[in-house]
């Protein structure tokens, strides 16, 4: 008998429709030579400091650090997952084969592992690697099942995440806590590899705002045929120097000195990853990051949208075949995609580079015709739908015109963009969003001017302050943890600094809940704002180790080369036990000890 065994009761229940199993059990499903099972996500856990050491059970300082000589796992303690595990456990030692069906993903992998150590599985196991759970990509998986032996880089990187963030999470909430809070209070000090230096981000953020002094300057600009014009140099930290120069061209006549037309293109936009996905919605709809991915996973769930937790905008050149058969599949924009289905579809390397996949490619429709969705649901696959639909069209043509201008020996300019061809954009006619995005892009078409004309104008002299730093929002916070604290809009940037992110596309909304829940942040509108607890947190944390988002990014990298084969597991656990021991020595030697009140 072959045991297959998924993340989901409900991918469980897909899995089994297309292998031919219809008899249910208590806790599996049976039929065709297969008997398939399922976990609840996590069955098992890293164990708590107490079951490897009783010494570790009260939190004392004189404990610390604790690191066990060899880590363990444990069922989580519940009667559903207890009952659960008996099932699989018994399943399992009889099995002839195994089949993991895990998402796949590190997290996935390593769910599935840890049940299988739990058990101690003897018999062969492969592995089930899918991006879609429509029958199609059921089946093709199934034919050209792996051996679980080539996924082992996969399962060492997550192992050395949760063991990572164990080593991390328990020695310093308990080190900072102990050392830091008053004796009289309850508060618990929570830090993580993630979390800390994210909170950091906020916090940093919220001290440029408070320390931030506005400055005064005038801008001068005048006004010619109902067009503005902005003075070359027209920014004077001076009022009466401004005023000096704007009497000095008051009653004299405007000329237009040249005229310049540029063509452009402006490609569409890339396919989503889950990160891009989460910052669109907040800042469309202000979904928040956690709304978003349970969102983006049920889609998947309902086969209407491949694998979401991804980190990559591309997709590999074996999905172009079948890209015309999804785009057939997406009948409510069938004005959209019949004429792309007249002809062959574009091949570029923006949408198709194998050297950008690894495990999954870019978030797209499975081209299963969307039904039954919620309100939350067709929003997000919309969004999804159109980008992929987009990718295929062509560019957007606009015209840039740019106007030049002098009043006595003062120069002036304006730059107007006039649309040509919308393109790709002809699917987001009418989105408030885009003409949003439009405005700000400074899309006015200007009138046509003619070099050598001139005529009166209106010139201003305008009051203006200099301005703070905005506050984080959950789209500019996810931006910045995939960049680790850098802010960069190109696309091809963005990439590289995405091997130093901290944390995970499948982790971070969940880093930023945590937040919330534990009070060290809040939601004010749309903007994140550190709480008093989150401001003295971060004063009490004077290792930059911590809280820097770029070392933890350099961390997220190496568990990226684990996963790749080009780092050493055990270097990288030997490397977190030296960095907990450095940081339990710095604060017990810290004779400041400033607890909070």
């Amino acid at each position: 008998m072959t045991v297959c065994i998924a993340e989901k009761p409900s991918v469980a229940k897909e899995i089994a429709e297309v292998l031919g199993a219809h008899e249910r059990h208590d806790g599996y499903i049976e039929g065709n030579g297969y008997q398939v099972t399922w976990t609840f996500g996590h069955l098992c856990t890293l164990k708590e400091p107490a079951d490897y050491s009783p010494l570790w059970k009260s939190w004392s300082l004189g404990s610390l650090p604790m690191i066990p000589p060899r880590f363990g796992i444990k069922l989580i303690d519940d009667k559903g997952i207890e009952k659960q595990f008996k099932i699989i456990e018994s399943l399992m030692q009889k099995a002839d084969c195994i089949i993991n069906c895990g998402d796949a993903g590190q997290e996935g992998e390593l769910i599935q592992r840890w049940v299988m150590q739990k058990v101690g599985v003897k018999c062969p196991v492969e592995r089930l690697w899918i991006s879609s759970l429509t029958e199609e990509s059921i089946r093709e998986g199934f034919k050209n099942r792996r051996q679980q032996s080539e996924f082992q880089n996969l399962y060492e990187a997550g192992l050395c995440r949760a063991i990572g963030d164990w080593l991390l999470g328990m020695n310093a909430t308990r080190l900072y806590t102990l050392r830091y809070r008053s004796r009289d209070s309850r508060q618990i000090f929570s830090i993580g590899r993630v979390q800390t230096p994210t909170l950091a981000l906020v916090v940093n953020r919220q001290k440029e705002i408070d320390n931030f002094k506005p400055e005064q300057y005038w801008e001068l600009k005048t006004v010619y045929r109902d067009v503005r014009f902005s003075a070359v140099k027209g920014r004077f930290t001076n009022q009466a120097e401004g005023q000096a120069v704007l009497d000095s061209i008051s009653g004299k006549p405007f000329s237009v000195t040249q005229v310049g037309k540029k063509e452009g293109k402006e490609y569409p936009p890339r396919l989503f990853d889950l990160t891009s996905l989460q910052v669109e919605c907040n800042k469309k709809y202000g979904f928040s990051a956690e709304e978003t991915l349970k969102t983006i996973q049920s889609l998947y769930e309902k086969k209407f949208t491949t694998y979401p937790r991804v980190d990559t905008t591309f997709l590999s050149d074996d999905i172009y075949p079948k890209c015309p058969q999804i785009l057939k599949g997406l009948t409510p924009y069938s004005n959209f995609t019949a004429p792309l289905l007249e002809k062959k579809l574009t091949k570029t390397k923006r949408i198709f580079d194998n050297s950008k996949v690894t495990d999954h490619h870019a978030i797209i429709p499975t081209g299963v015709a969307p039904s039954g969705m919620t309100d939350i649901e067709k929003r997000v696959f919309d969004m999804v739908a159109r980008r992929f639909i987009a990718v295929f069209w062509p560019e957007c043509i606009f015209s840039t015109t740019t106007v030049s201008g002098k009043v006595e020996k003062v120069e002036f300019k304006v730059t107007g963009k006039e649309i040509i061809d919308p393109g790709w954009r002809r699917l987001y006619e009418g989105d408030k969003s885009q003409e949003k995005e439009k405005e700000d892009d400074d899309e006015k078409t200007l009138p046509t001017f003619t070099q050598g004309e001139s005529g009166p104008h209106k010139p201003e002299l305008a009051e203006k302050w200099t301005q703070p730093p905005k506050p984080y929002t959950e789209a500019t916070l996810l931006r910045a943890m995939e960049t680790a604290g850098k802010f960069v809009d190109n696309d091809e940037l963005r990439d590289a600094l995405k091997e130093n992110g901290i944390g995970r596309p499948s982790t971070r909304a969940a880093i930023i809940e945590t937040l919330y829940k534990r009070d060290y942040m809040k939601k004010v509108r749309k903007n994140l704002v550190p709480t008093r607890t989150g401001i003295e947190l971060m004063e009490l944390i004077h290792d930059n180790l911590l809280k820097s988002a770029e070392l933890t990014g350099i961390w997220e990298k190496k568990l990226r080369e684990i996963e790749r084969g080009k780092y050493n597991s055990a270097q990288f656990i030997g490397e977190l036990k030296d960095m907990v021991s450095g940081l339990v020595r710095s604060v017990l030697s810290d004779n400041s000890a400033a607890r909070l009140q």
